[in-house]
């Protein structure tokens, strides 16, 4: 068990991983896209009570193709996207990997919404990709 360290560009939030996330996925859809300011966000798919932050963050409530609400926090401050909660997976948080202090020994095995991917992106190796989201 790996503790992983984190948080946001300006340090007003900090975070916690205190187990090896479920999954690490990649997520090319259009919110994700637009709320990370890239091409895509690279998500750790972590247990809730894994997760453990301080400082506050500020959410937007977004809908996506589930029809289902997601919290997306960010740093009030900076705006740095820090995690997300959907409804969709409960007692899961979704961290976003750009904010962790060190990313090594994590590999997307997963992509999805790739029918949103940029026509540059090259598919990660190994990773199982779905057009749109992976079948419950």
């Amino acid at each position: 068990m790996k503790v992983r360290e984190g948080g946001c560009l300006c340090g007003t939030v900090r975070y916690k991983v205190k187990d090896e996330p479920q999954a690490v996925v990649i997520c090319h859809c259009t919110h994700c896209r637009r709320a990370s300011g890239s091409a895509f966000s690279v998500n750790l798919l972590v247990k809730e009570g894994d997760y453990e932050q301080t400082g506050e963050t500020k959410f937007l409530v977004d809908t996506g193709d589930s029809g289902q609400p997601s919290y997306r926090h960010f740093c009030g401050n900076c705006g740095s996207p820090i995690m997300t909660k959907a409804t969709n997976l409960l007692g899961m948080v979704l961290v976003k990997a750009g904010t962790l202090d060190e990313q090594d020994g994590l590999q997307p095995r997963v992509e999805i919404y790739t029918e949103h991917a940029m026509k540059w992106h090259v598919p990660v190796a190994g990773a199982v990709r779905f057009p749109q989201a992976p079948p419950a």
